[in-house]
């Protein structure tokens, strides 16, 4: 098994046909097939259905596991570059929406001044999103809430933010400080979709210390804070947000209330449980808890706090 068919099959699953993959690699399509038919005679099984078009499932489980044997060689080389003190490479990011609003653009400039040399890419995603693509090898490492529900993920938290209800200035709750649970439950909110983390937290809040069960009331399950809080600023309804889902430039529209008894989300640093970090990975993993360091111990950022012990979970490569 050769490096070449490794690569031959990646680009097949991503681009589709024998001649599209031959264009990415720069080679032609004979030499794909070749590769591919290689691959195939040493595992004993087609991984291309060639009528169809599209991968076997035995071409599904060998994408998967090729995908995280690359990422491994091009850490691997960033590796023994760092070791000559130049930290170089490319790291993909993933993070949920709301932090990386105000999170993204500090990392990006941090980056290019400390480490030029690497190559940052950043996708936004939830939560559930985020740990499939890490799981896939898609991603190095991201920025999701903790904790994860998938055992093979390492998470290492960062940050507790405060969670609060979202209100237009023209609501009569506006000129409220706080509200309790069960005022709550009587306003129907945005709500996350069920099974999500946040939507787990917030039942799980409900449940504590409580003779008789409440329930939130939801107008809507909507999959993704960031669309519940779109959709919150354009009208739609009140939510449940965590507090920088709010842009400053919004102050003068909406108003932040606290809910008595509710407890603050973890975020964190997550990663693979199997992997080894690379050194630019280890770079941007460092530069984020500097960044959200700086942004809770000065106060610049209201409605964080230091990471609960809960939320503090090994994290892999060091």
């Amino acid at each position: 098994m050769e490096l070449r068919q490794l690569s031959a099959i990646l680009a097949l699953a991503e681009h589709g046909t024998f001649s599209a993959a031959a264009d990415a690699l720069g080679t032609v399509q004979s030499n794909v097939s070749t590769h591919i038919a290689r691959l195939e005679r040493e595992l004993g099984t087609p991984l291309f259905d060639r009528s169809r078009g599209a991968l076997t499932e035995e071409g599904k489980v060998v994408v998967d596991r090729a995908r995280r044997m690359m990422v491994e060689m091009e850490a691997l080389v960033a590796d023994v570059a760092a070791v000559r003190n130049v930290v170089a490479g490319t790291v993909s990011l993933g993070m949920i929406g709301t932090t990386a609003r105000w999170l993204a653009p500090k990392v990006l400039e941090e980056m290019g001044r400390e480490h030029p040399g690497v190559h940052l890419s950043v996708a936004e995603g939830t939560s559930a999103e985020l740990a499939d693509r890490l799981q896939a090898g898609r991603l190095d490492l991201a920025v999701s809430s903790l904790p994860s529900a998938d055992e093979d993920l390492n998470g290492e938290g960062l940050f507790d933010e405060d969670l609060v209800l979202v209100v237009a200035r023209h609501d009569p709750l506006a000129g409220r400080t706080d509200i309790s649970v069960e005022e709550l439950c009587s306003i129907p909110l945005l709500l996350p979709m069920q099974g999500t983390t946040l939507r787990r937290e917030l039942e799980t809040a409900l449940g504590q210390g409580r003779d008789q069960p409440v329930a939130l009331t939801p107008k809507a399950d909507i999959d993704g804070v960031r669309l519940i809080a779109s959709l919150t600023f354009d009208g739609h309804g009140p939510a449940i947000l965590p507090a920088c889902a709010v842009p400053d430039y919004l102050h003068d529209r909406w108003v932040t209330v606290a809910v008595e008894g509710l407890p603050r989300r973890t975020v964190g640093v997550v990663t693979r449980h199997r992997g080894l970090l690379s050194a630019p990975a280890r770079a941007v993993r460092d530069l984020l808890r500097d960044i959200v360091a700086e942004q809770v111990g000065t106060g610049a950022r209201s409605g964080l706090h230091p990471p609960s012990s809960a939320g503090r979970r090994p994290a892999s490569g060091g």
